[in-house]
């Protein structure tokens, strides 16, 4: 976990960086080329204030990479004699034949649907739906046909 805090680390100097430059520029350049294009100067905040958000997230990011990464032992990856023979085995499970993440996304694309156009009941109902459908993927192996105890 410590390649990845400082991956995001990393990527979070540079957007906050990216941003006082974003700012500085966009601050001084102002109208320097004669020609109006709706923009009177001063600083262009959306996408200085998209960038501090995206820093932001980063370095969120970063501090749960670099939470997990103390209270866990090293991986082979984050030591410099590891060996990628040590990485080998079983990564974890993974559902073979779950159809809920089509649900999850179908839900999700109902929803912006309704965010994009405004309706505020196509969005109610889309989220509805994503946490209905976000609720049978994490319970579907606790319950029907798949449920542990239904092949005893």
């Amino acid at each position: 976990m410590r390649t990845e805090y400082k991956i995001f680390a990393a990527v979070a100097v540079f957007l906050f960086g990216a941003a006082t430059v974003y700012g500085l520029y966009t601050h001084n350049t102002g109208n320097i080329s004669g020609t109006d294009h709706g923009y009177e100067g001063g600083v262009e905040w959306v996408g200085v204030v998209a960038l501090i958000l995206s820093g932001l997230l980063c370095t969120m990011c970063a501090g749960f990479f670099w939470f997990v990464a103390r209270r866990i032992d090293l991986r082979p990856e984050d030591r410099e004699d590891g060996e990628i023979a040590e990485g080998a085995g079983e990564v974890g499970f993974f559902s073979p034949g779950s159809y809920w993440p089509f649900g999850i996304a179908l839900a999700a694309a109902v929803a912006g649907i309704g965010l994009v156009f405004w309706m505020w009941w196509l969005l109610a109902f889309g989220l509805v739906c994503v946490i209905v459908s976000s609720c049978g993927l994490l319970f579907e192996y606790y319950s029907g046909t798949r449920h542990p105890e239904a092949h005893l």
